[in-house]
């Protein structure tokens, strides 16, 4: 996903544009074992075969887990380098350029991908006597030949799908370093999808090393690439859009290019390894398309629902781009740290419940997909509440500490920082909200999961619009923000209140008075960090040592004391998240 901004449901963003997530696996039963032995490929149990990588499923989570780490700290790295040689005016478009690969690759391809395509997969390689072998090559074929007539019809209409990104207070030279950045930014949809379909074929077969690593490739491209336009044209510090010659365009964008092309060709070598002969097969009438497209129907409509309102979104900060407004680079910079919080803790809740509550809606016991379900948001929102704290109270001193320098000034951190407060209170509710699609998931309720996501999205953008005539420039990304939060709200409202209907009682006495608990302890753990940040030296307006200091002494402070609090108040929870610290420590 370009950006880490909407992706399908079974995605999220990791720091890097490209790259697919990998969860991090915790139990949320016992806190003394894991939840690898539970882990399996939605929608069946897939365990790996001969030719892939033939370690245990706990060995796998293992390099998932590392590779995800691994993966989200580059990742990170990679766009704070981004900020600080293009700085915000560049760095806005070209971030808006980024977007577009992924937002025309979820609709291509993505969003059907883990709903629809992994499951056929997983159905072929048991059921045909060839181990799905020819079914892989033909859809293989089938995918290249149609990404890749896609890709250049897209690149062709470059100008005219950047338009759609262009508001009416975008400069005309604005909106060219766009289309330029475009150009050569758009064939990466090619080379995501491939990279997305060879890792599919590759995790069916059992093999999860080289699809957590190849993205760190991408990232470590895109970094070199930022180092060459460094010594070569040095930051772009001040430059106009009309500053950027050609010659830095090509640089910045057919680098960011070259990295993608770098991930799906990393995955090539363990296509061998897995014993998979990648052969030209051409028969679409042999996929059965007709029934994949029956099937993947609805997660268009969800995918489709999404990217409209990145397009809004975009559209309506490249209007406020320029005198220090935190625009779509700041914007895309809180919302990576927003989903690295959820890929962390939401995600790999879900990725192991998932299983259970697929296994337990199939055998009609609704009662155990609540309990599952139930138990999930607990434990999700008793481990994100601190770091909600953190990001509401330390979001000015993370930002300054994590972006300022180059051509990312002083002003474009603490802009984001501003930013970065009011994602404090969507983390929760985004969690949240994907634990009960993923819920409904196990139900096989894909077009619920579409029908519900029609009004959260027409909030949404509702909110992008209202928020923008009600407040100034300056805070029009952190509406943007808030719209978000809200919709997740509403989805998490909406999504629970349809799934009583469907499986019955789901508890949720007991979860708000948990909640409620969290909420105190949270509360408590605030007052200490605003304490402790008024203590400190920088104050309001920290520079990039006194912030680096408050993020330090505050996060610690927030940290002990939301734990303290949270035993005190017989949060049971706690036990459970402070295991998987420990666990994660001494592997």
């Amino acid at each position: 996903m370009n950006g880490g901004l909407y992706r399908s449901a079974h995605a999220a963003s990791d720091g890097d544009p490209q790259s697919s997530d990998g969860a991090i696996l915790i139990s949320i039963d016992d806190p003394g074992t894991t939840a690898a032995g539970d882990q399996a490929l939605p929608p069946e149990d897939v365990p790996p075969t001969g030719g892939g990588d033939g370690g245990s499923t706990a060995g796998n989570s293992a390099i998932m887990a590392v590779g995800s780490l691994v993966s989200r700290i580059i990742g990170f790295v990679r766009n704070m380098l981004i900020g600080m040689t293009l700085g915000a005016g560049i760095g806005d478009a070209y971030t808006s350029a980024q977007f577009l690969p992924g937002q025309i690759y979820e609709l291509l391809l993505g969003g059907i991908l883990s709903s629809v395509l992994i499951p056929l997969l997983v159905r072929r390689r048991k059921a045909d006597p060839d181990g799905g072998l020819l079914f892989t090559q033909r859809l293989l074929t089938f995918a290249v030949v149609t990404l890749g007539a896609a890709t250049a019809l897209v690149v062709a209409a470059a100008p005219w799908i950047t338009a759609i990104q262009s508001s009416d207070n975008t400069s005309k030279q604005y909106g060219e370093l766009v289309t330029a950045f475009a150009y050569l930014i758009l064939p990466i949809i090619f080379f995501t999808g491939l990279s997305a379909m060879i890792s599919a074929v590759l995790n069916v077969r059992g093999h999860f090393a080289a699809p957590m690593w190849a993205p760190i490739l991408n990232n470590l491209v895109v970094i070199a690439t930022c180092g060459v336009f460094i010594v070569v044209f040095g930051t772009a510090r001040g430059f106009r859009p009309e500053d950027m010659t050609p010659g830095r365009v090509a640089l910045i964008a057919g680098g960011t290019l070259l990295g993608m092309v770098a991930q799906a060709a990393g995955l090539l070598p363990a296509l061998r390894k897995v014993g998979f002969a990648w052969k030209w097969r051409w028969s679409p009438r042999a996929l059965g398309l007709g029934e994949v497209g029956r099937l993947a129907g609805w997660m268009l409509c969800y995918v489709a629902a999404n990217q409209l309102a990145v397009f809004v979104v975009v559209r309506v900060l490249n209007g406020v781009s320029g005198k220090n407004n935190a625009s779509v680079l700041a914007f895309n910079n809180v919302y990576l740290l927003t989903m690295m919080a959820h890929g962390i803790i939401g995600v790999s809740v879900m990725t192991a419940l998932l299983p259970k509550m697929s296994a337990a809606a199939a055998e009609g016991r609704y009662a155990d997909v609540s309990a599952d379900l139930t138990r999930g948001i607990r434990l999700t929102t008793t481990a994100l509440a601190p770091i909600a704290v953190a990001y509401g109270v330390l979001g000015v001193p993370i930002a300054v500490t994590l972006f300022q320098g180059g051509a990312f000034t002083y002003e474009d951190a603490f802009a984001t920082g501003t930013v970065l407060v009011v994602a404090a209170f969507a983390v929760i509710p985004l969690s949240v909200s994907y634990l009960c699609t993923y819920a409904f998931y196990a139900l096989q309720g894909n077009k619920t999961v579409a029908l519900i996501n029609i009004p959260v999205v027409l909030l949404r953008i509702a909110g992008y619009f209202v928020l923008a005539e009600m407040l100034s420039e300056s805070l029009a990304a952190a509406g943007m923000t808030a719209a978000n939060a809200l919709s997740y709200l509403l989805s998490a409202v909406i999504s629970l209140a349809v799934l009583r209907r469907r499986i019955g009682r789901l508890n949720l006495g007991s979860v708000a008075a948990g909640l409620l608990k969290v909420l105190v302890a949270a509360a408590v753990a605030a007052g200490a960090g605003l304490l402790v940040v008024h203590l400190l030296p920088g104050g309001d307006t920290p520079g990039r040592l006194t912030a680096a200091l408050q993020v330090l002494a505050g996060g610690a402070v927030i940290m002990v004391v939301y734990l303290a609090t949270a035993a005190l108040l017989r949060v049971r929870e706690i036990s459970q998240v402070v295991g998987m610290v420990r666990r994660k420590l001494g592997r």
